[in-house]
């Protein structure tokens, strides 16, 4: 018979068997913060250059290949450690390290998205009124409408001239550059529109950038305050009017990516959801040197408005991908994807204590507590979304223990509050493994975003082991 004092007091009983929900930030080294607060320089950097999906693509582009990337060529075998990419369309790309054992046990997979909520031109943009010449936009992605007006814009994108020559702009990030706004009613004049909602207090068609105000005058004495920004247009980059029905031209803040607290441990900046994931196992995969199972990172385009198009996850280009892999080893791609595990790397709601009653905060993921995994996403009922199964999601927290990964589990809030989806839902549907892992973020689909440097800095040792993972 055991003795009374044998038996563990409640304390050793609550560290064996309950969920320890204290702040993750101290079991966290000094030394590892301080590698956060390194990496992130270089993160910052990445929002810095990557505005748009193009310009992401471009920038990681550069650093693949600086890790030693090489263009994917189809009818060439790789071997282990080989490392290519495949750019689809400047607009989403795949990176790979080939893996000792290749497929054969199925891939490794890293899936981010790059494109972000903004304001792109509509195909017959400008127009003058009232004496000012403004750009009309159609917005993309989720967004609140008012965030949007008296900021600073900049200006971004590709002309795609009729004689097939392209033009590439970005007009506003550096010194001297000129910057757009979008204008909103005084508050003296505004009583009408504060009785309206907040999604109803700025419509679509009223979020017009203003783009110009001195005319050229013609014979007559008329001004035509359009024309001179034509004019200007014309004589800077060769463009007419004309041009902009064959262009990708977005407008996004012109914020420039900083440290946020006194203690400088957040980043502030536009573009976080989901660039913030997209940089982590980017990175990841350029660190990753010879894996047991081929690694392959995903940047994603159109995700923002539902992975459609041939650069969205909805398309078959990640599969065929994966499927020219497997047929260059004498293997079926069914049989590999069906071995194969995903971490769907997209950013969660961090709980906000401005606004509790968004969240559920037993089941919220916090700033500052490492990587948030997402069991299933979607909408109410989880619409939507791909429910990991229990044994995967058991594989990927081991993993992540065993390797000193500080990492939390949420949901995006409140059952009935709203909801999101991810691109796991696409991947789970070539018959993958796959579960949600990205960072906590707060001002989600805000012009400026709010992420923590050992969170960024923890999903990249996520993607990291994950990769290297047998």
């Amino acid at each position: 018979m055991a003795k009374k004092n044998d038996k563990p007091d409640a304390k050793e009983l609550a560290e064996k068997l309950l969920v320890n929900r204290k702040n993750g930030f101290f079991s966290v080294s000094d030394s590892k913060i301080k590698k956060a607060d390194a990496f992130c320089e270089g993160y910052k950097d990445f929002l810095e250059n990557s505005k748009t999906e193009r310009e992401a693509v471009t920038t990681a582009v550069k650093i693949a290949e600086d890790a030693g990337f090489v263009p994917f060529d189809a009818d060439k075998k790789y071997k282990a450690g080989d490392k290519v990419y495949y750019n689809n369309r400047s607009k989403s790309l795949i990176l790979a390290v080939i893996g000792t054992e290749g497929c054969k046990e199925g891939v490794h997979i890293a899936a981010a998205h790059i494109d972000c909520p903004r304001l792109d031109l509509k195909p017959h943009p400008l127009f003058e009124q009232n004496d000012l010449a403004q750009l009309k936009t159609h917005y993309y992605g989720g967004i609140k409408k008012y965030q949007w007006t008296t900021i600073p814009l900049s200006m971004h994108g590709r002309i795609c001239r009729k004689d097939g020559t392209n033009i590439d702009l970005r007009l506003g990030e550096e010194p001297g550059d000129p910057l757009f706004t979008i204008s909103d009613l005084l508050p003296h004049l505004s009583s009408e529109q504060s009785k309206k909602t907040a999604d109803k207090a700025i419509e679509g068609e009223k979020l017009n950038v203003l783009v110009g105000s001195r005319p050229v005058r013609d014979e007559d004495g008329e001004r035509l305050f359009k024309l001179n920004v034509m004019k200007l247009l014309n004589e800077q980059y060769g463009i007419t009017e004309e041009d902009f029905v064959s262009a990708d031209i977005a407008f996004t803040p012109a914020f420039h990516p900083c440290d946020i607290g006194f203690d400088r441990a957040l980043v502030g900046a536009y573009g976080q959801d989901d660039r913030s994931c997209a940089y982590a196992e980017l990175m990841a995969a350029v660190k990753t040197k010879t894996p047991k199972r081929t690694a392959i990172t995903v940047l994603a385009d159109r995700e923002e408005i539902g992975s459609v198009g041939n650069t969205g996850l909805d398309s078959n280009y990640l599969h065929d991908f994966i499927e020219d892999l497997a047929d260059a080893e004498g293997l079926k791609v069914r049989h590999v994807l069906a071995k194969s595990r995903c971490l769907s790397a997209d950013v969660t709601a961090a709980f906000d204590p401005n606004y509790p009653d968004a969240y559920e905060a037993n089941n919220s993921t916090y700033l500052n507590n490492g990587v948030g995994m997402s069991k299933y996403t979607g909408a109410r009922g989880k619409y939507d979304t791909s429910d990991a199964c229990a044994e995967f999601v058991s594989e990927i927290r081991r993993l992540f223990d065993e390797n000193e990964v500080l990492w939390q589990i949420g949901e995006l809030g409140k059952i009935d509050a709203g909801g999101g989806g991810t691109v796991a839902m696409y991947i789970a549907g070539m018959n993958v493994d796959v579960v949600d892992v990205g960072v906590p973020v707060l001002s989600m689909h805000a012009p400026f975003e709010v992420t923590s440097k050992l969170d960024e800095y923890m999903t990249y040792q996520a993607m990291k082991v994950f990769f290297e993972a047998e």
